[in-house]
């Protein structure tokens, strides 16, 4: 009960937080700049470059939108901050208005979207596990005994742990801040596996510096999809960004892109993920959907 009330309290303290936010245009419009988030280690989403600026596929989508938003509001001249956000801190961090848009790799989901709001799904993922090459770990059955690790904050971590609870599997949830260090933490043997998003973990395998030493293992446990994160109750700004979308869709600049961040070599080290778009995917592009998971 009091674990209820106190999640209850969370969720009326973070309405009443973005209450206080005006609609996302006019706020960039009176403050002459708009806010966009990125992620630091979640390749090929949005990450540090060589030169420690953020760059992506998530990124230059979020480009896009910036550009349509300074065309709509009729200001070239718009400022543009960036924002380094964690899986911990990038809902409420829109939410209160210290950043107006998040592109990266942000699982749109039923639960989420009471708080956020989320554009056409861009993505689509699965949770798997990192591991050291020499592992015998292939999937869930192999991990009783071993010390698993995951993202804080994300719904990777929730369904391993419940997972963990209902088909007792018997593996220790460790919780990392963030992909970065929880990938550390099996190049180090302190955790036997990562639990996370294949496409992360393939990013992070190739970013490493001896990428044979780590394999990408397991049947994917369920499928999500990413979306851009809105504040909830900006049906102007969802529809500006979802509209951006959908041109880059339908002018196949959208399918360059992910040719330029999945299947052909990208920064810092020129390693090809050669991830072929899936079937989810390529079925949303014609679809449009926004479709949250369950």
């Amino acid at each position: 009960m009091r674990r209820s009330m106190i999640a209850a309290a969370l969720l009326l303290s973070a309405s009443l937080a973005q209450a206080q936010v005006p609609p996302t245009l006019d706020k960039i419009k009176a403050n002459g700049s708009i806010a966009v988030a990125y992620r630091e280690s979640s390749i090929p989403f949005s990450y540090l470059g060589a030169d420690a600026q953020p760059v992506g596929f998530g990124w230059e989508i979020c480009g896009k939108v910036v550009e349509q938003v300074k065309k709509t509001l009729g200001r070239p001249d718009l400022k543009v901050t960036t924002q380094a956000v964690t899986s911990q801190n990038r809902i409420p961090l829109l939410q209160n208005g210290t950043i107006d848009i998040e592109c990266g790799s942000t699982t749109n989901n039923s639960e989420r979207g009471k708080q956020v709001a989320f554009a056409i799904n861009y993505f689509y993922t699965g949770t798997r596990f990192l591991i050291r090459a020499e592992s015998p770990i292939k999937g869930l059955a192999d991990l009783k005994g071993k010390k698993v690790v995951s993202t804080t904050g994300t719904t990777n971590y929730q369904v391993l742990r419940k997972l963990n609870a209902e088909q007792n599997l018997g593996f220790e949830l460790l919780s990392a801040k963030d992909h970065a260090e929880s990938a550390l933490l099996v190049q180090q043997q302190r955790a036997d596996a990562f639990g996370m998003d294949d496409i992360l973990l393939y990013g992070l395998r190739a970013s490493a510096a001896n990428p044979a030493e780590l394999a990408v293992v397991g049947e994917a446990i369920q499928v999500e999809p990413y979306a851009i994160m809105l504040r909830r109750d900006d049906p102007a700004f969802k529809k500006l960004v979802d509209e951006t979308l959908t041109a880059l869709i339908k002018s196949g600049e959208f399918e360059a892109l992910y040719k330029k961040w999945f299947q052909s070599p990208i920064p810092p080290k020129g390693i090809n993920l050669g991830a072929p778009m899936s079937k989810e995917l390529q079925d949303n592009l014609k679809a449009l959907s926004d479709k949250p998971a369950m």
